[in-house]
């Protein structure tokens, strides 16, 4: 296996097949971005019990380490975003992260991930970025804003990159996902939609559990899969 500047695959294949695979059985990840949560665990059941079962906390909240190592010791698929650093990735992988997830191009992140054998979903918005991505060894790739240029963009995006995985991410809610997902992403991101900041610092899961199963059940209902 060459580093990922060398422009070859960076996760191990087997690492990356199993996150696409499950994006293409449960194409919701849910990005949580709070100031403060009193339970990742119960945040994550919670979740679940609306049907969406990958988890991407961030760095953005505190301690993020504590937060994802309770949410793998009780069993939930939890990866980490708004990794930047090199030092944020190690800290990642050593909490038990399932994958990462960065808004743009981040080369030592992608070594760190092929090292530790976790998949990493890269951010990228213009088509030499993807390639960019792609030569980092990202299993998937993130685009972002995905609302900047809409459902259409990933139609247009598969016409030179057949069969990347791509995910959207960033303006994505319950009434466009199913767009996104209809015109070729294989994931799409839920956000404050579901996850509103104040409802989790709350702790208010029943809230939760209902906007989670309100996303899915309009991807149901759009007939896309949910």
């Amino acid at each position: 296996m060459t580093s990922p500047a060398t422009g070859s695959t960076s996760a191990p294949a087997t690492a990356s097949a199993a996150l696409v695979a499950t994006l293409t059985a449960d194409p919701v990840i849910a990005v949580v971005r709070a100031p403060r949560i009193p339970d990742a665990a119960a945040l994550c059941e919670a979740l679940a019990a609306g049907g969406i079962r990958t988890v991407e906390l961030t760095f953005t909240t505190p301690g993020v380490a504590a937060h994802i190592a309770r949410a793998v010791a009780a069993g939930h698929r939890v990866g980490v975003g708004t990794v930047l650093t090199e030092d944020q990735a190690r800290e990642a992988v050593a909490a038990g992260a399932s994958f990462l997830v960065t808004p743009g191009l981040r080369p030592l992140v992608a070594a760190v991930a092929a090292e530790a054998g976790v998949p990493v979903v890269m951010g990228a918005l213009t088509p030499s970025e993807v390639a960019d991505a792609l030569d980092m060894g990202a299993a998937a790739v993130k685009i972002f804003p995905a609302k900047a240029f809409g459902p259409g963009y990933f139609k247009d995006l598969h016409g030179p990159y057949p069969g990347v995985p791509l995910v959207a991410s960033g303006g994505v809610n319950a009434t466009n996902a199913g767009a996104f997902l209809a015109n070729g992403a294989l994931g799409v991101c839920a956000g404050t939609d579901v996850v509103p900041p104040a409802a989790v610092e709350a702790g208010d899961w029943a809230d939760i559990a209902a906007r989670a199963a309100a996303f899915t059940g309009a991807l149901a209902g759009a007939g896309v899969r949910a």
